[in-house]
């Protein structure tokens, strides 16, 4: 099998590779600069353009590529980045993917479980309605610049992440160090729900979605037991074995972070229905699991 991947040298989009490589499969990396290889193609997101030539023969075509949501205050500027990033370079893909005479049998177009907004402890699977607020909206318009895929008649399935449990990147990349200082704890309440899932069944569950025809549309690639931020802060004071009290308040995280707070603050309880109702099984369902895979990655 032939894959393309955008964000192939992010966090997941590593791991993917990695995975996908080590099967035998052949995979192409778009890259912003000029190809070093047989196994790259050019694009540029910004611009809205993308060596067609180097998706032509894929099977599947993978795209994780965005700015980063958090390490970064959310200033006007930002926030177009963050958005730009995602709906300019997935529409680019997906017109690049539509005007192939042979197009690839599945558009896998990364999202984000941020699409339901602040839900509280209400249960979100695929069929709940999108929320308020920034990310909420960015989500939706990521989401509909794909279009030209889909009309196209390509599969094209939204793999709706939640939070990547990792030492190397994302929000627990930032949280490890903190906890094994004995400086973590809850953030604000602690009540809102973070629906994580490990890297392995990420890399896992992306692969999935490609290998099975049924699964188009929304996709949560989320653990089927979401827990709260209270819960996830115990945890990882269990497994490295470190106190996890010191709460840090919302006004606080608020005027450290400004409106980023509300997405650290926010909560999404998603659970994975059409994973699970697809076949696909967890090598981590719970937070425990997850963070015991992370720590010997």
């Amino acid at each position: 099998m032939r894959v393309s991947i955008t964000g192939a040298t992010g966090l997941i989009g590593s791991a993917l590779v990695r995975s996908l490589r080590a099967d035998g499969h052949e995979v192409v990396r778009l890259v912003r600069r000029a190809p070093r290889g047989p196994d790259e193609a050019r694009w540029d997101p910004g611009r809205g353009r993308v060596d067609a030539a180097g998706l032509a023969g894929s099977d599947a075509v993978v795209h994780l590529a965005g700015a980063a949501i958090g390490g970064h205050r959310w200033t006007d500027a930002y926030k177009r980045e963050i958005r730009d990033s995602r709906v300019l370079g997935t529409a680019a893909v997906a017109e690049a993917v539509a005007s192939l005479d042979t197009p690839p049998r599945v558009l896998v177009s990364g999202s984000a479980i941020g699409i339901y907004g602040d839900a509280g402890d209400r249960v979100l699977d695929e069929d709940a309605p999108p929320g308020d607020g920034f990310l909420a909206r960015v989500c939706e318009e990521w989401e509909e610049a794909a279009a030209p895929a889909v009309e196209a008649g390509v599969r094209t399935a939204f793999a709706r992440t939640g939070l990547v449990v990792a030492r190397g990147g994302g929000a627990w990349g930032r949280l490890f160090p903190l906890f094994r200082l004995g400086l973590g704890g809850p953030l604000g309440s602690g009540d809102q729900y973070w629906s994580f899932i490990s890297l392995a069944d990420e890399v896992a569950a992306l692969r999935h979605v490609i290998d099975t025809a049924e699964l188009a549309g929304p996709v949560n690639l989320t653990a089927p037991e979401p827990v709260t931020n209270r819960e996830a802060a115990r945890a990882m004071g269990r497994v490295l074995r470190r106190p996890a009290l010191l709460r840090v308040p919302a006004p606080a995280l608020r005027l450290a972070l400004g409106e980023l707070a509300q997405d650290v603050l926010g909560s999404q309880r998603a659970l994975p229905g059409r994973l699970l109702a697809s076949g696909f099984t967890f090598r981590h369902a719970t937070i425990d699991a997850a963070l015991r895979a992370a720590l010997t990655a």
